[in-house]
């Protein structure tokens, strides 16, 4: 009987709640607008301040020459073994530097870093977005304990909607992933304690090369 009365009760709010109409007091919101603050800085910038607080590890490079110098800096300071790359572009590119790694497939598994590249730098959040459409597909960005990203100053833009709007005039049909990636994988699941590199990499390297100067 009880259970009968609060339903009683719930529905009569309901009923009330149709008949009695009240006009919306808020109108005239402007959806359109941004809920951010202006940031004059330019977006390399932007990107850079934000990826360094998701804890990723930044890189501008002025040119392609300065990113061959950077990269074979870091790989045999840190000494970066078993890198992996199936991007034919990047694989070019990773040749001039003289710091070995492994195209072939068969030794994926083997491998701590991985190369590859993007689809856009999201200024905003410090994200990067990646989709199945590289042809470093799915696994490259998520399975190795080191990733490594290639990027290039073009690539960058304000929002995530941004990016999305660029990913749909770049691509006829969406690809089947789009992901965000912001700074190496963690949780808090544990005693809200942060493991980093959980369920993905440990390390997120960017490399900025401005090809826009």
């Amino acid at each position: 009987m009880k259970e009968s009365t609060n339903r009683e009760k719930v529905l009569k709010k309901i009923r009330d709640a149709i008949i009695d109409k009240s006009d919306n007091p808020y109108q005239n919101i402007d959806f359109e607008s941004s809920v951010f603050t202006t940031n004059t800085d330019s977006l390399d910038i932007i990107f850079a301040e934000a990826f360094n607080e998701s804890e990723g590890s930044f890189i501008y490079c002025t040119d392609e020459r300065e990113f061959l110098n950077n990269f074979h800096y870091l790989a045999t300071q840190k000494k970066w073994e078993d890198i992996f790359c199936i991007d034919d572009d990047l694989s070019e590119l990773l040749q001039l530097s003289r710091i070995k790694f492994s195209s072939d497939i068969q030794f994926f598994n083997q491998q701590k870093f991985g190369v590859t590249k993007c689809e856009f730098l999201i200024a905003r959040t410090g994200s990067i977005m990646v989709s199945s459409k590289q042809m470093s597909g799915r696994k490259m960005n998520f399975y190795p304990e080191k990733h490594i990203v290639i990027a290039y100053t073009s690539q960058l833009v304000p929002s995530i909607k941004n990016a999305l709007k660029e990913i749909r005039t770049k691509y006829p049909a969406l690809p089947s992933m789009i992901s965000i990636i912001t700074g190496p994988s963690c949780n808090l699941d544990i005693e809200y304690t942060k493991i980093i590199g959980s369920f993905g990499p440990k390390e997120l390297y960017l490399f900025l090369i401005d090809d826009q100067s």
